[in-house]
């Protein structure tokens, strides 16, 4: 079963750019094992969430920062087929 990637943003914070410029990325990097990528506009004011199926892989305010993309990639890439390689993104 393909996995369900959610980005929970912050709209007040202007983040959506940055939302979907990572949900781009994704679904370009593992269009074939994503079924989706879903922009969530977030209540919590601050919030960057990363879900995959319904596990947090990264939490903006746990984390104090945004994720790179490199380490998004390699954070999905574990959780959906461990064993893609990312090429450059591996390094």
């Amino acid at each position: 079963m393909k996995a369900i990637v959610r980005i929970i943003y912050c709209p007040k914070c202007g983040w959506m750019l940055r939302a979907s410029y990572m949900a781009q990325e994704l679904l370009t990097t593992f269009s074939e094992d994503l079924f989706s990528v879903n922009l969530e506009p977030g209540e919590i004011s601050g919030r960057y969430t990363i879900i995959v199926n319904d596990e947090i892989i990264f939490d903006r305010k746990r984390e104090g920062r945004f994720p790179e993309i490199k380490e998004l990639k390699q954070l999905v890439r574990n959780k959906v087929n461990p064993e893609k390689s990312l090429g450059h993104s591996d390094r």
